[in-house]
């Protein structure tokens, strides 16, 4: 089966994928869930830079045959699929949506990545990842929710949620998690030079073993290069550029700054 072929058949899973997911009794549903996203995403293993992590290019255009996606190996458009899969995300919000208080911390923490590629034009998904992060006590799971908040504010801009970002990773009696998580998502959102006190917070709280628990986080996992975790890569790409790949090449597909 060819890529194109088995990128069409993620797409028709998913509306299966996420009534597997919902089902309580099923013994696969977090696996299930894991998978509803991968084809809403694309071209976004190691990326890491302010530019490109948690960005939702432009859906697909019929009279642009490659858009910003690229193309499949037998010449269709990637977009094309990405933008079937949101589509069918969205269309099934409303089952997702109470997965973001499902007992298990590993559902949780995928609905809130499957929910923040749906378009959310009345703002509906963020509301409920900032509703949720209100009572969430799971130490990985409330970074899930802010990172899930931040992507779906870059694809629908709201000034408030920026400044909600900002006053996350300012505020020291957050927990350390959750301002990283802030300080990556309010970077992402505005083209603003990262302040010192950014850059202090962050090279203060990011360190090797909270890295690698991050790195639980699928934003984190995919970011993540051969000799560095997610959170590693994201702080070098977007505070430190100056700094040479710890993997000794220039790696084609990396974010360019």
């Amino acid at each position: 089966m060819c890529a194109n072929d088995m990128r069409a058949a993620a797409v028709l899973a998913v509306p299966f994928l996420i009534r597997i997911a919902a089902d309580p009794r099923h013994p696969y549903r977090a696996d299930a869930l894991a998978e509803v996203s991968a084809p809403a995403r694309a071209r976004y293993f190691g990326v890491a830079s302010r530019d490109e992590l948690l960005l939702h290019r432009a859906d697909a255009q019929y009279d642009d045959l490659y858009d910003d996606y690229g193309a499949e190996v037998t010449g269709y458009p990637a977009g094309w699929s990405v933008a079937a899969a949101r589509a069918a995300i969205t269309a099934d919000t409303t089952l997702l949506r109470p997965l973001l208080d499902d007992p298990d911390p590993a559902v949780r923490i995928r609905a809130a990545y499957a929910l923040a590629t749906a378009a959310d034009p009345d703002r509906a998904v963020r509301a409920a990842f900032r509703a949720r992060l209100a009572g969430e006590q799971d130490p990985i799971v409330r970074p899930a929710l802010v990172l899930a908040t931040a992507e779906a504010t870059r694809a629908h801009p709201h000034p408030p949620t920026t400044a909600w970002m900002r006053e996350r990773w300012r505020d020291r009696t957050r927990a350390p998690e959750v301002r990283l998580a802030a300080a990556i998502g309010w970077l992402c959102l505005t083209d603003e030079p990262a302040p010192d006190d950014l850059r202090a917070a962050v090279d203060d709280l990011a360190t090797g073993e909270r890295a690698r628990a991050m790195d639980d986080l699928p934003w984190m996992a995919a970011a993540g290069g051969s000799d560095e975790t997610g959170l590693q890569r994201c702080v070098r790409a977007m505070l430190h550029p100056e700094r040479p790949d710890p993997a000794g090449y220039d790696d084609p597909w990396a974010p360019r700054h």
